[in-house]
């Protein structure tokens, strides 16, 4: 059965949105998400966003998360923004909406100038810092739940980081028994930020949103950052807000359009 599909970006990581609220179709099996993601054997993606309908009432639709490497993932800030797009380009002229992940609820509007702004949800705590040693090395690490697990290190210079060796040591960390999200941070003034995340089971990616909320809300506890904050990463650059306290974290950048297709999933 031939599925459509948009190939979309944000922040320079590639989104596969597929819009299966008519069907309720299931997501592809792992290893089919393996192959879809391949750009070898596939139309390839960083994450997949796979729209379903929704049965809460406040809700206009709900998504679902999946990496290349086939795993279901809680959140994609950077995915998200792409869906917030679609539905808003495809069902209408609603400019602001409430969409259903395991996340939980996620409010999304598209400001004026295009860009697409989402609520991430309140930030949790299991506790605020831990000392861990890799490498040979001791870390200070800040911890923060954006839905999915996130630790932030703090760095001078994110160009001079071994996101390769540490990314993975630390995300297989027995302090982190799900694993977590890796964010490499440099503090360039109160308001801006520089960032490299390595991916919870999928490595070092161009963005990633989540990771770019982390780090500020992670920023701001320790009083090094204001309340908003522009956040540069490899594939470009996005805006986070966060007043404290039980307020949500808003995160604000790009999802554009990049090719249209149609994949075969099995019936």
């Amino acid at each position: 059965m031939r599925v459509p599909y948009l190939k979309m970006q944000g922040t320079g990581n590639q989104i596969l949105v597929v819009d299966q609220r008519a069907t309720n179709r299931a997501p592809p099996r792992p290893d089919k998400l393996r192959e879809l993601g391949d750009e070898v054997s596939g139309p390839g993606f960083d994450q997949l966003l796979w729209i379903g309908p929704t049965t809460d009432e406040a809700c206009v639709a709900s998504y679902r998360v999946f990496n290349a490497d086939g795993t279901e993932v809680e959140q994609c800030g950077n995915g998200v923004r792409c869906v917030a797009r679609f539905l808003a380009d495809h069902d209408g002229s609603a400019q602001e909406f409430v969409l259903e992940s395991l996340a939980g609820h996620i409010e999304a509007r598209i400001e004026p100038d295009g860009l697409v702004a989402v609520s991430m949800g309140n930030p949790e705590f299991d506790t605020s810092r831990v000392e861990i040693h890799v490498l040979g090395e001791r870390f200070d690490i800040s911890v923060v739940s954006m839905g999915n697990p996130h630790c932030v290190l703090q760095v001078a210079d994110v160009s001079s980081v071994r996101v390769g060796d540490l990314g993975p040591a630390i995300e297989h960390h027995e302090s982190f028994p799900q694993l977590t999200n890796v964010g490499f941070m440099a503090i360039k003034d109160r308001q801006n930020i520089d960032l490299r995340v390595h991916e919870r089971g999928v490595g070092e990616t161009r963005a990633c949103g989540t990771g770019a909320c982390a780090a500020v809300v992670a920023g701001q506890r320790m009083g090094l950052l204001e309340e908003n904050v522009n956040v540069q990463l490899p594939g470009g650059q996005v805006m986070v807000s966060w007043r404290g306290d039980e307020s949500p974290v808003w995160l604000t950048g790009n999802a554009e359009l990049i090719s249209e297709g149609t994949m075969d999933l099995e019936d």
